[in-house]
């Protein structure tokens, strides 16, 4: 099978040494997503909600990009740093996934890259037919 590498042109890439997906056959995995856009602002600080939307989309278009789509994601993975708004990031979850229901997984992590950053999400997407 071929390996196909997406990127998004982050200088963190070359800098870590990895790639914003990396799809083998069917199967397309997404890196650690935050909120920032391309001009490396964060979106949504202090809103978890919004974080959680805006890091969704930016996985939607890198699924697009692909040939993917939303309904072929199979597992999210969210790294959060205060379970306690676990509603917060599972509301805006459920905007994208409500009726696809992948396998999930939301964990604490005690920081990530940036202090003002409050989650993380990866995806797994597996392309049936």
């Amino acid at each position: 099978m071929k390996r196909i590498n997406y990127s998004s042109g982050a200088v963190w890439e070359d800098l870590v040494g990895y790639s914003r997906a990396v799809q083998v056959g069917p199967l397309l995995e997404v890196t650690g997503t935050v909120a920032v856009d391309d001009e490396g602002n964060l979106v949504g600080k202090d809103d978890p909600f919004e974080q959680t939307k805006f890091i969704l989309e930016k996985i939607s278009k890198v699924l697009q990009q692909a040939g993917f789509g939303m309904k072929d994601v199979i597992r999210t993975r969210m790294f959060v740093t205060d379970i306690s708004k676990w509603e917060d990031y599972g509301k805006a979850h459920a905007l994208f996934f409500k009726t696809i229901k992948p396998a999930t997984s939301m964990i604490e992590v005690s920081g990530l890259i940036e202090p003002e950053m409050m989650i993380e999400i990866e995806a797994t997407a597996y392309k049936i037919g």
